[in-house]
Parts: C-alpha cells; structure tokens; sequence
C-alpha cells in the first residue's frame, strides 16, 4: 500500500492552499501556511506566488491536479486510474472523478468525523477499527456506494481514542450525502456524493485539460 510519507506541510506550502493534511493543528497560527506563505526550497520566497497571475496554461493544469492528488493523499499512478474510470463513464469527466475521489472509505470516514484528516483515517482504517456492512476491511481506497454501513468496530468503541471522539463529533456536522448515528458509532452512504458536496475548491476542469493534453 504505497502513501506519501515526506513533510505534508510542505504540500500546503508548494500548492499556496490549506489542504488540511494535518487536521486540528492546520487551523491554528502553527500551520506552516501561515507562518511561511511562500513555495518551499531556496527559490520559494517570493517567486511563484507573486508571478501567479502569468502561470502558462500547463502550469495551472499541473498544480490543480497536483492540489487534487495530495488533498485526497492519492499518489499518480492511482489519480490516474481514478481519471480513466470518471473518463469511461457516463456524465462530466471531472464530476466523475470527484465523486470517485470522495467516496474512497478513508475519505468518507474523515467525512463523517471519525479522524482529522484523510490521512489519519486511512491508517484507522489500515488497522481494521472500522467495519464496511458488517464485514471488517483495512482498504483505505475502498469505494462506497449508496446504502453503505460504516461501523466502528465493537473492540475498538471501548479505546480511548473512540470514547473522546464521540464527544467531539457531537459538534460537528456531516454532508448531506451521509448520516451519522453516535450511538452506534456507525455512518450510513444516503447517496453519491455531488460537486456541490465538496466544500474545497477544485476546477476539475484544469484536471481534465491536463490529461486531455
């Protein structure tokens, strides 16, 4: 199971947008966003995001699908094949590929509260804390379909991690296309989720441009 395992900062950094990779701390005056708004490496100062507005059209392909990629922590090979799948469907390209993207299971876990950031769900998932209709799974990139059951498992309810977090979720919310039953600790699919759903910004249309090319 390939993953990113550099400096996630540092993404936030190159794409000039939080990503919330780190969850919690990049809300905080610790994101390094904040504390250093420019590209990492020694020509990062000063030089791409003052130049942004005369970005050449490759380059504004490049960094979306890059922005895209890392958002969802999906490396290039397999955003690839998310694309070629969202292409051999019915509907927009790009609203494919997003749909694909959100309903991978460690994404919809994230959605639904369970972690902080996609990354943190995916090794929740990875360690088999969660059950896909009743069966356990540790397949981050699983896709979800409508009427789906996501369920922490009845071992893991009594850790620590699970008891806290069940106070915290009772202050957030949950997308539309999902519902959220705490005392069951379990997240139920109501339906794909739509472009409207996404609450990042992403022109899936650079994306489909770049691999148009």
């Amino acid at each position: 199971m390939a993953r990113y395992t550099g400096p996630v900062c540092k993404l936030c950094r190159r794409e000039g947008d939080k990503l919330f990779l780190k969850g919690e701390r990049c809300m905080t005056p610790k994101c390094a966003l904040e504390r250093r708004a420019y590209p990492p490496g020694q020509h990062g100062r000063g030089t791409r995001f003052r130049r942004r507005g005369h970005a050449s059209d490759y380059s504004r392909q490049l960094r979306e699908k890059q922005k895209a990629r890392r958002l969802y922590g999906v490396l290039e090979r397999q955003f690839r094949r998310y694309y070629r799948e969202a292409a051999r469907r019915k509907g927009p390209t790009g609203a494919n590929l997003l749909t694909l993207l959100e309903s991978r299971l460690d994404n919809v876990v994230y959605r639904l509260g369970f972690a902080d950031s996609r990354a943190q769900a995916r090794q929740l998932v990875g360690h088999k804390h969660f059950w896909l209709n009743g069966k356990p799974t540790n397949i981050p990139s699983r896709l979800v379909k409508p009427g789906d059951l996501i369920t922490v498992r009845q071992h893991s309810r009594r850790k620590k991690y699970f008891k806290e977090r069940a106070q915290i979720m009772e202050e957030r919310g949950v997308p539309a296309w999902l519902s959220l039953d705490l005392r069951d600790m379990s997240g139920r699919v109501l339906n794909l989720p739509s472009h409207e759903d996404i609450d990042f910004p992403i022109n899936e249309h650079l994306i489909v441009e770049y691999y148009s090319r």
